[in-house]
């Protein structure tokens, strides 16, 4: 049998997993959307660039923005997934002191 303790725990616990889960697939999907928008920005003006030079430092600039914002954002899920008890725990804590004073 578990105690009011154990299940206020296993609530949090849920609530606290739901909130990560939701947070991992947004960054995925912001990571997708901007490979996908540099991606295309860099192709539909490619042709229009005449100068060689210009298409490398192009190519280079896409290329360092897309591998350090995926390495940014990497991090932060790791992160997020080491620390999430603390995290998503003091969040919870305020809305649900939020939706009490609302109350």
């Amino acid at each position: 049998m578990t105690t009011p303790d154990e299940a206020v725990g296993a609530h949090l616990q849920g609530r606290i997993d739901q909130m990560h889960s939701r947070d991992r697939l947004g960054l995925i999907l912001f990571i997708l959307v901007l490979w996908c928008t540099l991606l295309f920005a860099l192709f539909t003006v490619w042709p229009y660039i005449s100068i060689p030079a210009i298409r490398v430092i192009l190519s280079i600039a896409c290329t360092l923005v897309l591998v350090f914002n995926t390495a940014a954002i990497v991090a932060m899920l790791r992160h997020y997934h080491e620390d999430k008890h603390f995290i998503y725990g003091l969040d919870l804590k305020h809305l649900d002191e939020m939706r009490e004073r609302r109350r």
